[in-house]
């Protein structure tokens, strides 16, 4: 079978004397859609948890992922103290514990976890019961860059539920995915676009 190897020169400026504004890059990532997580931290009555967008799978032998946390959280400390963190993806239906742990209402703690179902696996910290995924990391690695940390985390174990509606979170606001009703919407968007893409 022969291949096509195309070599692609991209002409651009490259300007080093311009530095792009916090607010100006808090805009461009406000149009980045990003699923909706809980990130639990601590065990017992010492924990605590954020919400974020920043988790993303790292590799699947052996299974990784990886979360960016601000260092100025409450989660922060109880990460560094424990060494181990909950990633729960939550569902449309599961908006009111996005904003208990984004802060909403003043919540702190152990109080953000009240209202909500909450089981242990084999890390101790707690995982959200009839979340999308519930998944159970140690902590691998960490790098710390700027404000922020990249947490890359070795799972240890996973809770799945049926798929349901997804919780997104774009343009400043949250949206729901409906697998049912936008697997349709999707399927007529995507096939005039692929049959462009077959004429190319």
């Amino acid at each position: 079978m022969n291949s096509v190897v195309r070599n692609i020169t991209v002409d651009r400026e490259v300007s080093s004397d311009r530095e792009v504004s916090s607010q100006e890059f808090r805009g461009a990532m406000r149009v980045l859609a990003g699923g909706v997580s809980v990130i639990t931290v601590g065990r017992g009555k010492d924990i605590t948890g954020m919400t974020v967008t920043s988790v993303s799978s790292l590799s699947v032998d052996p299974p990784t992922l990886i979360v960016s946390v601000n260092r100025e959280s409450s989660s922060w400390p109880l990460l560094q103290c424990y060494g181990v963190f909950g990633v729960n993806i939550l569902s449309a239906e599961q908006l009111d514990v996005a904003e208990r742990f984004s802060g909403k209402g003043g919540l702190k703690g152990a109080d953000r976890f009240v209202g909500a179902q909450w089981v242990t696996r084999a890390t101790g910290v707690p995982l959200l019961a009839g979340s999308l995924a519930a998944i159970d990391c140690d902590v691998e690695e960490v790098i710390e860059r700027h404000s922020h940390a990249i947490v890359i985390g070795r799972v240890r174990d996973v809770i799945t539920s049926v798929p349901h509606t997804a919780l997104t979170y774009w343009d400043g606001q949250y949206v729901a995915i409906d697998q049912n009703e936008d697997n349709l919407k999707l399927a007529e968007v995507s096939v005039p676009s692929m049959r462009a893409l077959r004429e190319i």
